[in-house]
């Protein structure tokens, strides 16, 4: 009657009697699904991560080519500006008391414009970096790298729909020009909308 217990403390004995030896390899095998588990999730996050800071730096290039056409072409753009403050794109707009061709105005307009896309540019590159930086850390090192690129989005939006919606169309009333005005609003529009999807997908979480 001995034998067999002496057989079991050889082999050894698992939970609930299973011998030792199946117990040690279900325990391998669980530790190489969890591990697998592991790297496939983060795997999955990383392309996450890395596909939103590739969205955050196309908002960069935006900014920084943007400012750069409006400096680089100052006479179109004091132009575009004064054609809005003038009311004049459409008919007797410039009887307006609001319209206005005052040289100081037209140059608030176009530094307003030109500054905010640079201010665009730079936060979304500097954050475009920093996410880089984190992109293989915690959740809470990403979260923090993320501001200053949602920064730059922000002052985009805020550009965007401050002065081109609000100030533009409804303070000017662009909306009255049958051709300048349908461009130009539909263009901010479309890419408020498109940075404002942009900073609402990378300022989600990724797990």
């Amino acid at each position: 009657m001995k034998a067999p217990v002496l057989q079991d403390k050889a082999l050894g004995v698992g939970p609930y009697g299973a011998p030792a030896g199946n117990v040690i390899l279900a325990s391998i095998s669980q530790n190489r699904y969890i591990a697998f588990s592991h790297i496939h999730q983060g795997g999955g996050i990383t392309m996450l991560r890395k596909t939103k800071i590739l969205l955050v730096a196309t908002v960069a290039l935006w900014g920084l080519l943007g400012a750069f056409g409006n400096l680089s072409d100052w006479g179109e753009t004091m132009g575009a500006v004064g054609a809005v403050t003038s009311m004049a794109s459409f008919e007797g707009g410039a009887e307006s008391w609001k319209a206005t061709t005052n040289p100081a105005v037209i140059w608030l307009g176009a530094l307003f414009i030109i500054l905010s896309k640079l201010a665009a540019g730079v936060l979304c590159s500097m954050g475009t970096w920093r996410m880089w930086q984190a992109r293989v850390g915690d959740a809470a090192g990403f979260a923090a790298a993320k501001e200053i690129a949602l920064a730059g989005c922000a002052v985009a939006v805020i550009m965007l729909f401050g002065g081109f919606i609000v100030i533009a169309e409804s303070w000017f009333e662009l909306w009255r020009s049958d051709g300048f005005g349908g461009e130009v609003l539909q263009s901010a529009f479309r890419y408020g909308g498109f940075i404002t999807l942009i900073a609402l997908f990378v300022g989600a979480k990724e797990d």
